[in-house]
């Protein structure tokens, strides 16, 4: 999970260092690209904190997630629907579900170990 968020953030300072200017015609599918794997790698902080993680399930949904979303994009397009707008709504509801899953966890776990910790500290100095 560490190595995930390590290569997000290289990616990003590579990103503003280097610039890429992309063609207008592709704005779509890098918008759903993005958030294809931005979910993968919420989703795998949600494994990483529930202690559920597995770098072969990461791997294959961050795959199966941008191919299936720049598919649905491509589609949308021969359409002249704007199907994109429903791929970026869907990852959205699924990046903010994740978050607040991992936050609650971690919170859940800062929470229970400062009582666990208090606990403890109240038990060693009634001891006494």
């Amino acid at each position: 999970m560490r190595w995930g968020i390590l290569g997000f953030i290289i990616g990003i300072a590579v990103g503003i260092i280097f610039p890429l200017s992309i063609p207008v015609e592709f704005a779509r599918y890098t918008a759903v690209m993005i958030l294809a794997v931005l979910d993968s790698i919420i989703g795998a902080a949600r494994s990483d904190v529930e202690n559920s993680y597995n770098a072969t399930v990461f791997f294959s949904s961050l795959v199966t997630n941008m191919i299936i979303a720049a598919l649905i994009t491509f589609i949308g397009d021969k359409l002249s629907l704007d199907l994109y707008l429903a791929v970026l709504v869907a990852f959205t509801i699924r990046i903010l579900n994740n978050l607040s899953i991992v936050r609650y966890s971690l919170i859940k776990k800062f929470v229970d170990s400062r009582t666990i910790k208090q606990h403890a500290q109240d038990e060693a100095e009634s001891q006494k």
